[in-house]
């Protein structure tokens, strides 16, 4: 990276922590053992800052896919401010120009550039001024304003006061400063730098394949429930990035239950309508590509049929998305047999589909 480019504020920021935390945590062992009571709060603080990231940052500001109650915001930004990523107007904004140019020049941390760039290079280079119209909104909101003006002191303050309650409680100064700032840092930030790495770099593309992103369940255990990458960049603006009961988002979960406090509202959700017609066009374009791929002799045939029971798919599934529309407007039991026939029809057609996958995969394989 040229000079003129490269930032060395972050950079020896960054480079100095790491420095001091490979040189520093073998001598502390050495001549202590840190208690369970340390390195539990320790994994705590970087759960809840990371999940401040995701639930406040993420969702919440970069992208509007709920709204919080003010009493809400202050401990979502104080937590934030504890990640050590920046404002999060500054982190919003990056993020903004991420999703608009993903994988293109203009994404601040693109993939295309390799994964070390996206993970950790690209903070490197001299900082962007903000682009007031990417965050108008945000600069609307006084408590984000005074947090971006004063960044520096609040990360700051938030960090001394938790390594000061844990050095006090400890009697561990030593471990606290070590544990409950440096590690916690450095946990934390790659835990996050992965979402930008890792989740466009290893996992499956369900549901778009325009995009780098992906998805991993391994991934979500690491990032609060981010893993499911592929998704979101398809689906941005739901407050759910894992979207089954069973798929580990602590964050959707957070934001949920905020709700039924009262806490939140507006949560943004894709309907289901919505992510089936995704998953069955992204479907019909991996099966076509296969077939030119594999199939030279029945290439036209398979192609059809694919098409054929794809576009009956897309048509049983407006009827039914149409019916259970009509029910806002009318008794439901009067519909319940044309919506009890149309899943009918719907579930039909999808077992062809599914045998359809399964013979062209097998196929393939043989």
């Amino acid at each position: 990276m040229h000079s003129k480019k490269f930032c060395w504020p972050v950079f020896l920021y960054i480079a100095g922590y790491h420095l001091l935390l490979a040189g520093a945590l073998p001598v502390y062992f050495l001549h202590h053992s840190p208690s369970w009571g340390l390195i539990g709060s320790m994994l705590a603080l970087v759960f809840i800052s990371g999940t401040a990231i995701t639930a406040g940052y993420h969702r919440l500001y970069s992208h509007s896919s709920y709204k919080a109650h003010p009493i809400i915001e202050p401990f979502l930004l104080f937590f934030g401010s504890l990640a050590t990523q920046g404002s999060a107007i500054r982190w919003s904004h990056d993020h903004r120009l991420h999703h608009a140019f993903v994988d293109q020049d203009r994404d601040p941390y693109t993939v295309k550039e390799g994964f070390w760039h996206a993970h950790i290079l690209w903070l490197f280079k001299a900082t962007r001024p903000i682009e007031t119209k990417v965050v108008n909104d945000l600069l609307r909101n006084k408590q984000l304003k005074f947090q971006h003006e004063y960044y520096v002191p609040c990360m700051l303050a938030s960090n001394l006061l938790v390594f000061v309650i844990a050095g006090f409680i400890s009697g561990d100064w030593w471990g606290a400063f070590l544990f409950i700032w440096i590690l916690r840092m450095f946990l934390l930030h790659h835990t996050t730098w992965c979402i930008n790495s890792l989740a466009h770099y290893w996992g499956t593309q369900s549901y778009s394949e325009e995009h780098s992103a992906v998805d991993n369940y391994m991934i979500s255990l690491l990032t609060y429930g981010e893993g499911y990458h592929n998704y979101h960049h398809t689906f941005a603006q739901d407050y759910r990035n894992g979207i089954r009961w069973y798929h580990f988002d602590p964050t959707k979960w957070l934001i949920w239950t905020l709700h039924k406090l009262g806490l939140a509202y507006d949560l943004k959700k894709v309907s289901d309508f919505k992510i089936q017609r995704a998953l069955l066009h992204h479907h019909r374009d991996d099966l076509l590509q296969r077939l030119q791929q594999s199939f030279h002799d029945q290439q036209e045939q398979f192609s059809g049929k694919v098409i054929e029971i794809h576009d009956r798919l897309i048509e049983k599934l407006s009827q039914l998305q149409t019916l259970l529309e009509k029910t806002k407007e009318m008794p439901k039991k009067i519909l319940l047999p044309q919506i009890r026939n149309a899943k009918k029809e719907f579930k039909e057609e999808w077992k062809q589909w599914k045998a359809m996958l399964r013979l062209i995969r097998k196929r393939i394989v043989a």
